[in-house]
């Protein structure tokens, strides 16, 4: 960035905290710029200094380049019509500087995430826990008469309602455009959802703000039996200031943001990250014969010599590859000792994968020992969010560590249609069994093979007396992520070897009478 000022022209509000949280941001983008940019405050009106003076205080100091940031959400009658009508008269008054209006922020990226901290910061307050699908998130903009600006509201509950897995999405506003908020949450209310969250997507605080918390509390009252929690508001946040500095770099070079901003497919959209510059996805033209499980010679091999090293017989006809894998996988005949398989366990396991074709896992560790042919042939995915942005998130706010996190978002994005896998932390089973006490969640098979001395063995003892669902363990400290992916590829080459013969019987025979 070349040497420039910038005016950040904000709004203004008789409410003197707002006034003293945009004297916050300022002070964060003049920390984040560099030091031979020089950044001014200016308002539109209700508070001084004003952008006429702001812009004069530049010009004194030597500017003869300045790019004039609005501080606003939308773009509505003050970004299109007040502000520019404003530069237009600076423009005449200082004939010899270069003076831009930068574009608002608009539905940034940057504001997308900052947006989901807020969810999770606020869902983090509340005592029950309540899944997504049963929460509907109630979206509050300003409200202008612009409905151009009005509709950026709307586009934003929807990218958040889809990319969080919200059950619904309302929105309203604080003031101007209807449905004005407090209307707007108790129409949401009405709607049939255990838990609202409300969600001011508003810059500072002030009193539309304190409109927006008051709607909130009201209808918690009249709706006793309704969890209603309200988030914060952006505020002066880093990501905040990094927006409008972008902003004025792009004023800088005469660069505008393009009406893609908001691709999945360019930038990581909250809840599409895993998108973010991937290819586009291909249909195959001609689907190929599935075909029952050839192991390398070396692993027959092996198997073999395993098969021959032990007594077997209190294994059943389903255990008994699984057993032999986490055998094969541990070099040790004594690993398969401390088994525990709840009744049917490991069939369910099969049809799980073949039917939900989804396996979460606890770290990256367990999916990385996966048979990817398997996984591609049977069309199965494998998500772990031990290091997404919102497990991050849903870890601080809750005092989760990272895998249990993960494992509570996966309960929020896939409800009962998983095959959970845990190789390495008992907090992820602790979790996964409060999610099945506390919110009923059934997982169509746990497999939870933690390694280690700290609640190792208590986390496998609770999974062995859970008899809600279907499950896989051990006793005692062995175990790790290649144990937990030793299991899933057991029950992987069975679902292959099942639906391999499916595909088989299910193909036309020729008839000798033809």
């Amino acid at each position: 960035m070349n040497t420039f000022s910038v005016v950040l022209a904000g709004h203004g509000s008789r409410d003197s905290a707002s006034i003293e949280e945009c004297d916050q941001l300022v002070a964060r983008m003049r920390e984040s710029a560099p030091p031979n940019i020089s950044i001014e405050l200016g308002y539109l009106e209700f508070a001084k200094p004003s952008i006429s003076d702001a812009i004069n205080k530049v010009v004194r100091n030597g500017s003869k380049q300045i790019i004039v940031v609005p501080a606003l959400l939308t773009a509505a009658t003050h970004a299109k019509n007040d502000m520019p009508a404003q530069l237009d008269q600076f423009r005449t008054e200082f004939s010899d500087c270069d003076i831009r209006f930068a574009g608002v922020t608009d539905l940034h990226p940057a504001l997308l995430d900052l947006c989901r901290e807020r969810i999770v910061t606020a869902e983090s307050t509340m005592d029950k826990l309540i899944s997504r699908r049963d929460t509907c998130l109630v979206v509050v903009g300003r409200g202008t008469n612009d409905p151009d600006a009005n509709s950026d509201i709307y586009k934003l509950a929807r990218l958040l309602e889809e990319g969080m897995q919200f059950g619904g999405s309302f929105t309203c506003f604080s003031g101007t455009a209807k449905p004005l908020v407090l209307d707007g949450i108790k129409r949401a209310a009405r709607l049939g959802f255990k838990r609202l969250l409300v969600l001011p997507f508003m810059l500072f605080d002030g009193t539309l703000v304190k409109r927006i918390y008051a709607a909130a509390e009201a209808v918690a009252r009249r709706n006793p039996e309704l969890d209603v929690v309200a988030g914060n508001y952006l505020g002066p946040h880093p990501m905040v200031a990094q927006v409008f500095l972008e902003r004025a770099e792009q004023a800088l070079h005469g660069l505008a943001p393009m009406n893609c901003t908001l691709c999945k497919f360019r930038v990581p959209i909250v809840g599409y990250e895993h998108q973010c510059n991937g290819p586009l996805a291909t249909a195959l033209t001609k689907q190929q014969e599935l075909q029952p499980y050839k192991p390398h010679p070396i692993e027959k091999q092996s198997f073999e010599h395993i098969s021959a090293g032990r007594d077997w017989t209190s294994f059943t006809e389903e255990t008994l590859p699984v057993a032999q894998r986490i055998v094969h996988t541990a070099g040790d005949l004594s690993a398969a000792d401390d088994l525990f398989f709840s009744p049917g366990a490991v069939a369910t396991g099969v049809m799980s994968l073949l039917r939900c074709k989804r396996v979460v896992t606890d770290v990256t560790m367990v999916a990385s020992g996966l048979k990817r042919q398997l996984l591609a042939d049977l069309d199965i995915t494998v998500w772990c969010g031990v290091h997404d942005r919102e497990t991050v998130l849903l870890a601080q706010s809750n005092g989760l560590t990272r895998s249990a996190a993960g494992i509570r978002r996966a309960w929020q994005l896939f409800g009962n249609d998983v095959v959970l896998a845990i190789g390495d932390a008992p907090t992820a089973i602790f979790e996964a069994l409060q999610l099945v006490r506390e919110a009923n969640w059934r997982p169509q098979l746990i497999v939870g093979l933690p390694v280690g001395f700290i609640g190792t063995v208590e986390s496998k003892q609770a999974l062995r007396d859970c008899l809600s669902v279907p499950r896989i363990t051990n006793t005692g400290n062995r175990g790790g992520s290649p144990w937990a992916s030793a299991v899933i590829n057991a029950i992987l080459i069975a679902a292959m070897n099942r639906a391999a013969n499916m595909d088989r019987a299910a193909q036309p025979r020729p008839d000798a009478d033809q």
